[in-house]
């Protein structure tokens, strides 16, 4: 008689390359199993934009599964008691999942094993998110890397990943098992629908992966060297969410990159700069796994003593893309319409927020957390303590974006700056990234009336920039 396994799915919602779904089909028939923990995570649990993805992944998943003829169960609840009360359901021999790095996921994996343990149930964890597992990169001595550039090297000396995984052929149990129903989640909005129109923008799912995958290396490879500091041009992958619900694994992404060499050798070194942002996502992983505090407190210590700020209307007017400057507020709009930003404008309102409002970077990931729909607990506090300079590898705290210079470097032509801020649509190239020095003539015959149709700056660049200095000097005197 075939043994029944359970699949535990969390933030790998795919059939293909997957290890544990392999060896779970290879044993005899499935239970493919989500489990809504609410409590899981805390204030890192799943947010507002993050679970508009994981609807739409869910609602993908059960139809790849429909093809096979099995239903994806939804359970919601604690995660050991209803993953045991499933065991049991069913008869499982097996628990099968992908690993989690997240600062809570090892205790949970080890309660869950040892739970099911006493009922002659064993869990089965495969590697599958990462390209490397944690424990295999090191440095010569043995401990983790903290700079990401030999990491990197060190991860492309190592054996090359394994080649993806096809989805396998799934048997499904005799007996029907009851599911929750997706709808009841109310995981997407409805009054009001903030997420009106993503549909139109985002595929989430495992098609809408590989189509994305595709498309970036088909098309929009050749550019991607110098393009993809371009916000209005549509040069990056936008791969970061699907990686994030792990609709693609980055092994796939890797391979598929691997191959475009061959096809393209001239998009090679293109090639290479994209790989080495999977790069950067798989040594946020290795540091969170290392060091699982860094979401919540400084990786450098001397920045606990950091002079933070607290106004709540700056963070306001930040979060609300009102700052007054334009590349700014285009970014956290593109963030509040999307539920996503272009890496570089990223750096920049990151840069903005710390350093000339001087508020500490939790509140800038925190509000990342909610409004993303990539948003992953590695690569957003990772990300946002390098700007802020205090993460591993951090860019210098003296280094300070200019975000008038960052608006003209690489949105020149103003077309990102003008689709996101329209009320500057009619402001010519010259002053568009500073309006406050343009003449009281062409501003309005450009219809704009600062401190009414657009705000002021709320802080000066030169003012800001001189204080956020002084509070860094603060620090050196700290051993």
């Amino acid at each position: 008689m075939a043994d029944i396994s359970v699949y535990w799915f969390r933030d790998d919602l795919r059939l293909t390359d997957l290890p544990g779904l392999v060896a779970a089909a290879s044993a005899g028939s499935v239970v493919p199993v989500f489990v809504r923990d609410s409590g899981l995570g805390g204030e890192w649990r799943i947010a507002s934009a993050s679970q508009w993805w994981l609807h739409h992944s869910l609602v993908a998943l059960q139809h790849g599964f429909a093809e096979q003829g099995l239903e994806l169960i939804l359970r919601s609840g604690d995660t050991v008691e209803v993953l045991s009360a499933l065991a049991r359901e069913v008869g499982a021999t097996n628990v099968y999942c992908s690993r989690h790095y997240q600062p809570w996921s090892a205790s949970l994996e080890q309660t869950l094993r040892d739970t099911l343990s006493q009922t002659g149930v064993t869990l089965q964890r495969y590697p599958g998110t990462l390209l490397h597992e944690p424990e295999d990169v090191a440095t010569g001595g043995g401990t983790p890397f903290k700079v990401f550039t030999p990491f990197w090297r060190a991860c492309n000396r190592r054996p090359e990943p394994a080649t993806p995984l096809a989805a396998p052929s799934l048997k499904a149990p005799a007996a029907r098992v009851a599911s929750e129903e997706l709808s009841d989640w109310q995981l997407t909005p409805s009054t009001p629908n903030w997420a009106y129109g993503w549909n139109d923008l985002w595929r989430p799912g495992e098609a809408g992966a590989q189509a994305a995958l595709n498309g970036f290396l088909d098309h929009h490879v050749p550019h991607y060297g110098d393009g993809r500091d371009i916000p209005s041009q549509p040069n990056t992958s936008k791969l970061s969410p699907y990686l994030r619900f792990g609709n693609i694994s980055p092994r796939q992404v890797w391979h598929a990159a691997q191959s475009a060499k061959i096809e393209q050798p001239s998009s090679a070194d293109s090639l290479d700069k994209f790989l080495s942002e999977i790069g950067w996502r798989e040594f946020c992983y290795h540091l969170l796994h290392h060091f699982p505090t860094m979401p919540d407190e400084a990786f450098n210590p001397k920045f606990n003593f950091f002079p933070w700020g607290d106004d709540q209307e700056r963070l306001s007017a930040w979060q609300r893309g009102q700052t007054g400057y334009p590349i700014v507020d285009a970014g956290m709009r593109e963030l509040w319409q999307t539920g996503f930003m272009h890496n570089r404008v990223r750096m920049v309102v990151a840069s903005f927020l710390t350093k000339h409002l001087l508020l500490h970077w939790r509140a800038g990931e925190a509000w990342f957390w909610d409004c993303l729909l990539d948003a992953d607990l590695a690569s957003n506090a990772c990300s946002w303590q390098w700007v802020g300079g205090s993460g591993a590898d951090a860019s210098p705290y003296f280094r300070i974006f200019n975000p008038i210079a960052q608006g003209e470097k690489f949105d020149k032509a103003g077309g990102y700056t003008r689709r996101w801020v329209p009320e500057l649509a009619g402001v010519p190239d010259k002053y568009l990234h500073k309006p406050w020095e343009a003449p009281d003539t062409v501003l309005s015959e450009s219809g704009v009336t600062l401190g009414e149709t657009y705000p002021l700056p709320i802080v000066d660049h030169k003012t800001a920039r001189e204080a956020a200095l002084s509070a860094y000097a603060t620090l050196k005197s700290i051993d």
